[in-house]
């Protein structure tokens, strides 16, 4: 007869000893997920026996943690934006530090007033454009994802927010299936790791798609692409807005400048006040 503190506090320990970074946090998002309950629940309900088909369920799920597959991949879900998204091994997990590129777009759009238009390059689960959709009523988007199993997830958590009517999704290479389409707004977290550091990350972010992360040599393959394509794609005083890796934020500044094409090239920190969104606009 196992209640839930005991079960929970085992499923620390044995995360803990294996170099978890979060144990108690891991158990119990991963309980709560099996139980279908919040958190806060786990302590009102401390003492509750567990059936044993829920301890073994959630035992599967420490186990498979044990490999260091991240949680969210675990659950199937991770919140973003104040919403809970779908995830899994085909996208890259939604970071808090993300949110400060979308409330930026979303400021942005929402400020223009009227119908507004953005394209999110490399959309993976759609956490961004879903959220500033959500956000933004007056706004339609296209979302590219060169991954079909990318935005198979994407559309679903579409439509699980209710803005697929006003989303196109679109199977290719950065800009190239949006030939001859023009937005007030251009959006992307690209890959940003440069090649030879994949290998040096932390398991958990190993585990999600190479694809998703693998940014060229110098980790600015992809800033290069975006930011000559991308006035051909703004109308003229549109937002390119993007975000960058630690240490890059001055480069891609750089590279915008010297584009010719954007002036208001500007870095942006996020709440640990490191440098994370750059942002400028087409020359009017």
């Amino acid at each position: 007869m196992k209640t839930i503190a005991k079960v929970l506090n085992s499923a620390t320990s044995r995360l803990e000893m294996c170099g978890v970074d979060s144990p108690r946090l891991d158990a119990e998002i991963l309980l709560a997920h099996v139980l279908n309950c919040r958190r806060l629940n786990l302590y009102v309900d401390a003492e509750k026996i567990l059936p044993l088909e829920k301890i073994l369920r959630f035992n599967e799920l420490i186990t498979r943690r044990l490999k260091k597959i991240p949680v969210a991949y675990l659950t199937g879900s991770k919140e973003f934006f104040g919403l809970s998204f779908a995830v899994n091994e085909n996208v890259l997990i939604p970071r808090p530090e993300t949110e400060i590129l979308t409330e930026f777009v979303g400021e942005y759009l929402r400020g223009l007033g009227g119908k507004v238009t953005f394209a999110d390059l490399g959309t993976g689960s759609g956490a961004i454009v879903v959220s500033i959709l959500k956000f933004v009523k007056n706004s339609r988007a296209c979302a590219v994802d060169i991954s079909p199993k990318a935005l198979e997830v994407a559309k679903f958590n579409a439509e699980k927010f209710h803005v697929d009517d006003r989303l196109e999704f679109f199977c290719g290479n950065m800009f190239a299936p949006l030939t001859g389409k023009i937005f007030n707004a251009v959006v992307s977290n690209p890959p940003y790791i440069p090649t030879h550091e994949l290998e040096t990350l932390q398991a958990e972010v190993q585990s999600e798609p190479q694809l998703a992360l693998d940014g060229g040599a110098d980790g600015l393959n992809f800033y290069r692409r975006i930011i000559s394509d991308a006035p051909n794609f703004l109308i003229a005083g549109g937002l390119l807005a993007v975000e960058v890796g630690l240490n890059q934020a001055a480069t891609v500044k750089n590279l915008i400048v010297d584009n010719g094409h954007f002036e208001r090239v500007e870095i942006w920190k996020d709440l640990a006040n490191i440098d994370r969104v750059v942002t400028a606009q087409k020359i009017e």
